[in-house]
């Protein structure tokens, strides 16, 4: 039974082909005669006209091929009918809420259907793998969120009750709290922005060199304190670039090296290779986790050996500063060095000369 639809238009179709085909054939092969006949005629007594047995020939060839237009028609429409219909219901599946649905392309498709069922379950994967990122952020924020709220509410419900003193030591403790949240949701912000193409970029000619000199002597006394030493090896090149931006994104290198490395030596360089600005961020060791290597640039990723040495990071450092970078049009990577540390490579456009 032919199925209602597309195969019974295909059918129709090829059906109206074969017949108009074969009219067409016959009557221009009896018109082509009679016009040679008309020129050069074999006989005075030949009869021009269609007799009965002509008529007969012409309906079981139009009936013959029919049976085999509407055999290949049955056939051509399963070929693409099959594929297309496991599409449809999986389509339908999607719809309701079933991530998981997948197309079947069937052993005898045609190859532009396999094309399109292949592309659709390319997209199917895509979304299921969206969702369930999706599904680990909104924990993952939520784990983040909970425990500045919960030392909050702690320590405020602590001071109504009479059990903690609103001392200024108090006070100061709820604010590093406040920052704390401030940060994340500010990491959060930029690293959405990014990914939805609508950060805010304020692009002009800078000198980095003076930018990078004036974020290290905010953070040198600092990061003396917590035993590390700050090495600058500048060039001075000019690129057209977002400077508040760009500090961001070296804060966010230099804080998780602050956070992560061994105590020693920080070393920020800049340099200018083949037209192209090179922002490194290096340090002693021990470098990231062979497990998060590949993927230390997407949220809320840590290594294993993050835990011991963590400093009230939220996960979004490395994240932060590749949303930056590829704002600009740049690409950031990490390498470990050759004594065992990290390096992290930031790639900006073209210096200016």
């Amino acid at each position: 039974m032919i199925v209602k639809g597309l195969s019974r238009q295909i059918l129709v179709a090829m059906a109206s082909v074969t017949v108009a085909a074969g009219l067409l054939v016959f009557f221009g092969t009896y018109l082509a005669f009679t016009i040679l006949f008309y020129f050069s005629p074999w006989s005075e007594d030949s009869d021009n006209w269609l007799t009965g047995f002509d008529f007969i020939t012409l309906t079981l060839l139009i009936f013959i091929a029919l049976i085999v237009a509407a055999v290949a028609a049955i056939r051509l429409a399963r070929r693409i009918l099959e594929p297309l219909e496991s599409l449809a219901m999986s389509a339908r599946r999607i719809k309701d809420g079933d991530l998981s649905a997948r197309a079947i392309p069937g052993d005898h498709s045609l190859g532009e259907t396999a094309l399109l069922v292949q592309d659709f379950n390319a997209m199917a994967q895509r979304l299921q793998d969206m969702a369930a990122d999706m599904t680990l952020w909104n924990a993952t924020i939520a784990h983040e969120l909970r425990t500045p709220l919960t030392i909050l509410k702690g320590r405020l419900q602590g001071m109504i009750d009479g059990v903690f003193e609103p001392d200024e030591k108090s006070l100061h403790a709820l604010i590093l709290q406040v920052d704390s949240l401030a940060r994340l949701v500010e990491d959060l912000r930029t690293v959405t922005l990014a990914d939805s193409g609508h950060l805010d970029l304020r692009l002009q000619p800078v000198r980095l060199k003076e930018e990078i000199l004036r974020l290290a002597a905010v953070l040198d006394q600092e990061l003396k304190q917590d035993g590390f030493e700050l090495l600058l090896d500048l060039s001075d090149v000019v690129v057209r670039v977002d400077a508040m931006r760009i500090r961001q994104a070296l804060l966010a290198l230099v804080t998780n090296a602050r956070r992560y490395a061994m105590r020693g030596i920080i070393e920020i360089s800049l340099q200018a290779e083949d037209d192209v600005v090179i922002l490194r961020v290096a340090d002693e060791g021990p470098g990231l986790d062979a497990d998060i290597a590949s993927s230390a640039f997407e949220p809320f990723r840590r290594g294993t050996r993050s835990g011991a040495m963590e400093k009230g990071g939220n996960g979004l450092g490395l994240s932060v500063v590749r949303a930056i970078v590829e704002a600009h049009g740049g690409t950031v990577g990490y390498a470990p060095s050759d004594t065992g540390g990290a390096i992290f490579e930031i790639l900006l456009g073209e210096a200016f000369s």
